[in-house]
């Protein structure tokens, strides 16, 4: 994902001289395409988050479009008082970009893992909160960000993730993406762990489940009519995300749904539970850990759908 953000990044620039990239000395590689181009357009701030935060809110109060960008944790819980505080409370047109959504720095342990930065960044006054599942939602969600007047949380994965576009399909922010139809039950997933929940759902269609799977770029504001519809429309809700089961995706599928009064037959999230990740491993080998894979997914699912009924072998 991040070098869909940066490919848009350039196109953006080109257009806005008034668009600023803001790193905390990392990405020096990436960035270097950007640099050449755009030299007047990109500050390196050194390591020091907090600081890089204020730089950007006064960019921003001084007409300028700022990305701060940096990994996992360290953009946004690091200085969450400054954004809350400086970006916030101002609206200041600051778009912080996180690199290492969830599991994907899961290698380096706990103090590189994204996974309770969607329940704080979402609790904050006037910011939007994206969450892209695969390449082409990054560039989508990039351009959107730039084009929004406020402050914006672009979280996003480290490696690639192959997604499916439909024709001149269309993307906005607060809107879902349906990809797949069933009336069994509907796969809520936000983040790169998409393609897990739609590997989970045509395994359940092996079984004789058929599940509609809609995407969630788009953590706040939530496309809750999309929600009610799923809630209305089949036979229960299922919230996948790569980030604890405290305040996120699940979080704001639930609060929502109940202030409507669309309560789905059967919910349940898919998450981190139980607290910190403690192991240390790859993204695969810590979504297989934390039953976040498709299978854990797709044994799971019938289990809640139908508590009398013994879970489905579905073979891999």
């Amino acid at each position: 994902m991040k070098g869909v953000f940066v490919e848009t990044l350039l196109q953006l620039a080109e257009q806005d001289p008034q668009l600023i990239v803001l790193t905390a000395d990392l990405g020096y590689g990436m960035f270097e395409p950007f640099v050449e181009r755009f030299p007047r357009q990109y500050l390196n701030v050194g390591v020091a988050e907090q600081n890089m935060m204020g730089v950007a809110a006064g960019l921003a109060l001084d007409g300028r479009t700022v990305f701060t960008y940096s990994i996992a944790n360290f953009p946004t819980l690091r200085c969450l008082e400054q954004i809350r505080n400086d970006v916030c409370y101002h609206g200041a047109n600051v778009k912080v970009v996180a690199i290492g959504a969830g599991f994907s720095y899961g290698a380096l342990g706990f103090s590189h893992h994204a996974t309770e930065d969607l329940g704080i960044l979402r609790s904050l006054p006037e910011m939007t909160v994206l969450s892209p599942g695969d390449d082409w939602e990054a560039g989508a969600c990039t351009k959107a960000a730039a084009e929004h007047a406020g402050p914006c949380y672009l979280r996003l994965d480290k490696g690639s993730v192959a997604g499916v576009r439909q024709s001149d399909e269309p993307f906005a922010i607060g809107r879902a993406r349906r990809l797949r139809e069933g009336s069994d039950a509907t796969l809520v997933a936000t983040g790169s762990i998409l393609p897990v929940a739609l590997d989970a759902a045509e395994r359940l269609a092996r079984g004789g489940i058929e599940c509609r799977v809609l995407s969630m770029p788009t953590i706040k504001p939530l496309d809750v009519d999309a929600l009610a519809d799923a809630a209305q429309d089949t036979g229960g809700i299922f919230t996948v995300e790569e980030h604890t089961i405290d305040g996120g995706l699940g979080g704001a599928v639930a609060e929502n749904l109940l202030e409507r009064g669309a309560a789905p037959r059967v919910f349940h999230r898919f998450g981190l539970r139980g607290g910190f990740a403690t192991l240390v491993g790859s993204q695969a080998y810590l979504r297989k850990a934390y039953q976040l894979d498709a299978e854990s997914i797709a044994q799971e699912v019938p289990a809640r759908l139908a508590p009398r009924r013994p879970r489905l072998s579905i073979a891999a």
